[in-house]
């Protein structure tokens, strides 16, 4: 089964994984990410978990400039992706991405509504936060990773303007993104005039209406969590980062989950099914199913830490303590080793799918709230981040489930300490 994996299953799949758009895909999307925890911490603040400091600052006028700063920076992640996809990809072609950024963004507006309805019947025009945030993800990556590429042909086929030399750097680059600038916006207008005038709509609502909101479903499901829990840590066991690589590709839909539940809140209603509330969001995925690392091996860790009867996995286990308790696990994966490890497949890919279906259950039957728009830094240590993100009993739920994870682990590690321990005795007696 290994040799047909290794040789059969995994390459096809990092032949998938290392396709242009995948790696425009997930390293575009990064540059979302920073303005995705600003906003984040601004929203916290705007909505203090202890009732007199939260009216303090809404009395002060602080927590409406704090949404002001959400609103702009969380609810603007698609206008990035749009940017920072196009650019990734013709960068990564070895060309100038950003002109096709600016491309990218400019086809991206052209396909969403842009005018609303005045109160004396005319129409303003707006560029609306509907869509620059959760709600126009999926569009805004169709876009990029299609700017992306044509952009990229008029680069290799040298269909460019091209200046004299002496002319500035500047200017020169802005000449060479004309003939393929001039051909997307056009392309993108008729696009856009076709929707509009055939179909009463545009091309961004009819994505969000034809692919995001069943791709939401989809994720937001038993399925979707299995998927998710099993496939990070089945890459990883292969030694493929399964954390970046799954993240980089869900992580759009995961995160348009988020922006979707804080939308719902921010309607001024309950964040509930009946109202269209997502279980499965960013934050699901990062605090329950890869929080102390893929697998959630805090308890692997812990065993060997204060347990193991081998010198070998007792230092192992120390080592990985701490880095364990900021997500990060590597040294245990592959000191352990846990990596091709066939003894320590069933606890470390089974535990993700046990955290997230429990955790599903849980928010699913009302026993901990649903997330909304709160994202912590991957590295927030666990129990801080579950109450960060959805209060006390989340941070309850998330201190069972890394206790369950210890009696998870238990039986499989035992069977290795028992070897190694065996083999540092026999060769203490052989020396």
């Amino acid at each position: 089964m290994k040799d047909f994996l290794n040789d059969k299953v995994i390459p096809k799949l990092m032949e998938f994984i290392n396709t242009k758009a995948i790696q425009a895909l997930k390293d575009g999307l990064l540059y979302s990410m920073p303005m995705m925890m600003v906003g984040s911490v601004c929203l916290l603040l705007a909505n203090f978990p202890y009732a007199p400091v939260a009216q303090a600052l809404a009395d002060m006028g602080i927590a409406a400039v704090l949404n002001q700063a959400f609103e702009s920076t969380f609810n603007i992640m698609a206008l990035i992706a749009a940017i920072g996809i196009a650019f990734t990809y013709v960068k990564n072609e070895g060309y100038n991405g950003m002109p096709a950024g600016v491309i990218s963004l400019c086809a991206w507006l052209i396909m969403q509504p842009s005018s609303l309805a005045t109160a004396d019947g005319g129409s303003a025009g707006v560029i609306m936060k509907t869509w620059t945030g959760g709600q126009g993800m999926i569009g805004a990556l169709l876009i990029g990773l299609i700017v992306g590429w044509i952009y990229s042909i008029f680069m290799k086929k040298d269909i460019t303007i091209k200046m004299p030399a002496g002319v500035p750097e500047g200017v020169a680059n802005a000449f060479v993104a004309l003939i393929p600038g001039a051909v997307i916006v056009a392309g993108a207008s008729v696009l856009y005039a076709v929707f509009n005038l055939a179909l009463g709509t545009t091309p961004l609502e009819w994505i969000y209406g034809t692919i995001q909101i069943p791709l939401q479903g989809l994720t937001d499901s038993f399925g979707g969590v299995i998927g998710m829990g099993f496939m990070i840590p089945f890459l990883w066991f292969f030694g493929v980062h399964g954390s970046t690589i799954v993240g980089g590709i869900m992580g759009p839909v995961l995160s348009a989950n988020s922006a979707a539940n804080q939308a719902i809140l921010d309607a001024g209603l309950e964040l509930n099914l009946a109202n269209g509330g997502h279980i499965v969001t960013q934050q699901f995925l990062d605090q329950f199913m890869t929080v102390t690392g893929a697998g959630m091996t805090i308890g692997l860790v812990m065993y060997m830490a204060f347990f193991a009867k081998s010198k070998q996995l007792r230092e192992i286990g120390k080592l990985g303590v701490a880095p364990a308790f900021f997500n990060i696990n590597e040294p245990v994966l592959f000191g352990t080793p846990v990596v091709l490890n066939p003894l320590m497949a069933a606890p470390f890919m089974l535990m993700p799918v046990i955290s997230g279906l429990i955790q599903y259950f849980a928010i699913y039957t009302g026993l901990c709230p649903m997330y909304a728009g709160v994202i912590v830094p991957w590295t927030c240590p666990p129990i801080i981040s579950g109450f960060l993100i959805g209060g006390w009993r989340t941070a309850l739920l998330q201190t069972a489930i890394l206790a369950l994870s210890f009696f998870v682990y238990a039986p499989f590690i035992r069977v290795i300490d028992k070897t190694y321990a065996q083999q540092e005795k026999e060769a203490a007696e052989q020396a």
